[in-house]
């Protein structure tokens, strides 16, 4: 690979290029960064903490805190660090294992996002069966089937990218080395890495959410069985926030990675990422826990045994 390029390092343009906002944006994304880390650390803290909250659902929110957590922690810290030092140099290599990490904890958060989505069906249509379906075994085993597609799809994302010759443009229109922006670069022909780009993104993106969808409408047809209002609002309050919030990571990365490279707006894809790089991780706490009775009681719980 080595041998191919020329460029052993990479500008990213940031945000801006606006001084006087370098600031606001370095105490914004500060305070975002630090409510992620409180919530998504927090989070699994308390899940550690009460046996209550050993079960199969809040085992998947315990992984999803982690991956939320470390995926966030890929990108924010360097951006602040432009923002704060203008250092906004990374070498060939730092860029690489950006992209590795970032790909493999984004594809990890979409599979699991599913087997939550899973566990809740088994929950509300087959309560029954729910403690033989949703096992030790069985919940330990979409949880590491989860990690291992991860790293393995951004082994091959990242392999794609830089299997390309980078000649002597170097200056990525980008916060991150997210993979468009640095594919943009290259002074190869790009366009079977494209296709190759837009099958595995497309595979990570719709399986997934498939499962997702057909999961709440068997949800939601099983509850409208019951002739229950007080089960209506249960239904509409339990996936409302989830649906949410999967609306914002699926319809930003569907924007970003599902689309022809000359039809991207870079100033726009930076704004989607946002979306999906530093604001989901902080609002996936709350959307999926805080919210939570259980939650709320296991908080104070612990809060009352420090006093």
């Amino acid at each position: 690979m080595a041998n191919r390029t020329e460029v052993t390092q990479f500008i990213l343009l940031g945000l801006t290029d606006d001084p006087g906002l370098e600031v606001p944006l370095f105490i914004t994304f500060l305070l975002i960064y630090i409510i992620s880390l409180i919530g998504n650390l927090g989070m699994i803290l308390l899940i550690l903490l009460d046996s209550r909250l050993h079960t199969p659902m809040y085992f998947f929110l315990g992984n999803l805190s982690l991956i939320d957590f470390c995926y966030s922690s890929t990108i924010t810290p360097k951006v602040m660090t432009g923002f704060l030092f203008r250092d906004q140099v990374m070498s060939y290599n730092d860029c690489a294992a950006q992209m590795f990490f970032f790909a493999a904890f984004a594809t990890v958060e979409d599979f699991l996002l599913a087997s939550m989505a899973y566990d809740r069906y088994a929950a509300v249509c087959k309560p029954l069966h729910y403690a033989t379906t949703m096992t030790t075994r069985a919940c330990a085993g979409l949880v590491i089937g989860c990690y291992v597609h991860g790293f393995l799809n951004a082994f091959l994302y990242t392999g794609n990218t830089f299997s390309l010759s980078f000649c002597k443009f170097n200056v990525v229109h980008h916060f991150f080395c997210d993979m468009p922006a640095v594919m943009a670069l290259s002074c190869s022909d790009r366009h079977v890495n494209e296709l190759v780009l837009i099958c595995l993104a497309s595979f990570n993106i719709f399986f997934p959410l498939i499962i997702i969808l057909v999961s709440y409408m068997i949800i939601f047809v099983t509850i409208l069985k019951m002739h229950s209002g007080a089960g209506h609002q249960k239904a509409v309050s339990t996936c409302a926030s989830h649906f949410t919030a999967v609306s914002i990571f699926y319809g930003t990365i569907i924007f970003m990675y599902l689309q022809p490279s000359s039809s991207h707006s870079m100033d726009t894809d930076k704004i989607a990422s946002v979306f999906y790089t530093m604001v989901i991780p902080m609002l996936n706490p709350l959307v999926y826990s805080l919210r939570n009775k259980e939650v709320k009681s296991a908080f104070m719980k612990v809060i009352l045994k420090e006093k």
